[in-house]
């Protein structure tokens, strides 16, 4: 009987058989797959190279040593590591004809871009819990804002999204893939897997949606609280330009937000859609893609120093400072 009881499988041990997955992609037909391989490797060099001339703008240019622009060079480097997850591979797919992803790398890259998603979640609030202390409380902005400060909030926003990303990781590997194997998108992501998977998706769906609650929603309220005190104060300055200068930094942070947030909301809240696939497609596209391409836009479009310290970089001349 014990050996018997030895030979028969354990309940509960997870028997994935599945050693790939296969990705439809955005496109099928050849002709299209060239076009789409253009327009994604144009997207990825002037997101890559865009995110880093903001990066080494903030780096050389002494006027932009602040907590703001900290935590907007930190969302740089955020941003090309969330292009460089998905669209990479995806390019190296359509060049070799190879749809297919094995089991690991779908988990790994699945684990990377909760981990970015995540701390951008946290960044984006920390950068308005900034912008509220800088203009609602100028007189201790600087003791509270320190550079100890800032290394301690991006370090938990980083510890926040890495357990975040390996929870859902984890729990991923505990359910069962026997077939089908193949994914309507252009990289894995959860709802997708979910659909595919043999055993019940019930306990990954709720940690979903709890993180979504901690990570998303917190985070949003928290924002709005913040700019609702900014907005109040921003109300009171009597000078026009002083106004002015005010809601032209916060506008872009909070623009930032609405992209963010809006697609994030729209992707993991239909959970169970198996007919939302190609829209799923859209909105992973502006996720990973146009997001990150238009963040150094939307921060550089409206602000003299960023604009004045990029080109500075550009050129290749010292600051004025």
């Amino acid at each position: 009987l014990s050996l018997q009881k030895l030979m028969e499988p354990e309940v509960g041990v997870n028997r994935t058989s599945v050693t790939e997955f296969i990705l439809l992609g955005l496109v099928e037909t050849e002709q299209l797959q060239s076009v789409v391989f253009v327009i994604f490797l144009l997207a990825y060099l002037v997101t890559v190279g865009g995110n880093l001339s903001i990066l080494a703008a903030i780096l050389v240019e002494p006027k932009l040593h602040t907590p703001m622009y900290f935590f907007l060079g930190n969302l740089s480097v955020l941003d090309v590591g969330c292009i460089t997850v998905t669209v990479p591979s995806m390019l190296a797919r359509l060049l070799s004809h190879r749809r297919t992803i094995p089991y690991g790398a779908c988990l790994t890259q699945l684990f990377f871009f909760h981990l970015l998603a995540g701390m951008d979640c946290f960044l984006l609030t920390v950068m308005a819990y900034d912008r509220f202390l800088a203009i609602c409380q100028p007189l201790t902005y600087s003791t509270r804002m320190s550079q100890t400060v800032q290394r301690m909030l991006v370090a938990v926003s980083w510890a926040l999204g890495f357990s975040n990303a390996l929870n859902h990781t984890l729990t991923l590997t505990t359910l069962n893939f026997c077939g089908p194997n193949v994914i309507n998108h252009f990289y894995c992501d959860l709802p997708q897997l979910f659909q595919l998977s043999c055993s019940s998706t019930q306990l990954n769906e709720l940690l979903l949606f709890i993180a979504a609650a901690f990570m998303a929603v917190t985070p949003l309220v928290l924002i709005t609280v913040s700019y609702a005190h900014v907005a109040a104060a921003v109300l009171q300055i009597r000078s026009v330009e002083g106004r002015k200068k005010a809601f032209s930094t916060c506008g872009s942070h909070l623009t930032v937000v609405c992209l963010f947030y809006g697609t994030g909301i729209f992707n993991y809240m239909r959970l169970g859609s198996e007919e939302s696939s190609d829209k799923d497609k859209g909105v992973g596209v502006f996720n990973t893609i146009i997001n990150p391409m238009l963040n150094p836009l939307i921060y550089s479009l409206r602000n003299p120093d960023v604009q004045g310290a990029l080109w500075r970089v550009l050129v290749g001349r010292q600051s004025l400072t």
